[in-house]
């Protein structure tokens, strides 16, 4: 099994945190997003849309992290990440498309305006920085509320949800929007939890 991405992206790291919870190891191959190798024609031909990560389970490859780590889930022995119950599986994919939808693109904006921007020698834009900032912070807020009375998103144990959330919640002091969850209590109990995981750590061991 090989794994192509880079230890500092988001999607990556949801991908080593799923194999270490398995109890599994791939063999881990660098993509230097830095110098534009994701967009080069040897990872085009693994991944037509030029970005990160891409799993290759002997011949089988597969694209998009939310793919990859349910594959991982389902394919690999180990405690299984994915819950029994169908509420709570739906749940789950629930809290999957969300972090896909109103977390990502926002943390994802964020890092392009105060880091790569920034390494162009560019000032980043305010009103794009405002917004993005705006929408993360309700989104992170909505997310809080739902952790009420809750460890996991999804259900009583850990799960793939809460894989997917965790490298966004780690990215936060990086793009400048630590204080984002400053003031949401269950969100920060919650982060303040999962990322004492050994996987999560091992995931860091990459970096």
């Amino acid at each position: 099994m090989k794994l192509y991405g880079h230890p500092l992206s988001s999607c990556t790291r949801k991908v080593l945190v799923t194999l270490a919870e398995k109890g599994h190891q791939a063999a881990f191959f660098p993509v230097d997003l830095f110098t534009g190798e994701h967009k080069k024609d040897a990872h085009l031909a693994r991944h037509p849309f030029g970005v990160i990560p891409v799993l290759d389970d002997e011949g089988f490859v597969l694209l998009e992290s939310r793919a990859i780590i349910r594959y991982l889930d389902a394919r690999l022995v180990g405690t299984p990440l994915t819950p029994a119950s169908p509420m709570d599986v739906a749940r789950m994919n629930q809290w999957l498309s969300v972090d896909q939808s109103y977390v990502a693109p926002h943390t994802r904006t964020l890092a392009l305006e105060r880091i790569v921007r920034k390494g162009e020698g560019l000032a980043p834009d305010a009103s794009v920085v405002n917004a993005a900032e705006t929408a993360l912070a309700r989104s992170l807020g909505i997310i809080d509320r739902a952790l009420d009375g809750r460890t996991y998103l999804a259900s009583d144990t850990f799960s793939l949800a809460d894989i997917s959330l965790m490298p966004y919640v780690a990215s936060l002091p990086i793009i400048g929007a630590e204080r984002l969850i400053g003031n949401l209590p269950r969100l920060g109990a919650w982060w303040a939890n999962v990322r004492e995981r050994p996987s999560w750590k091992r995931a860091l061991q990459a970096s």
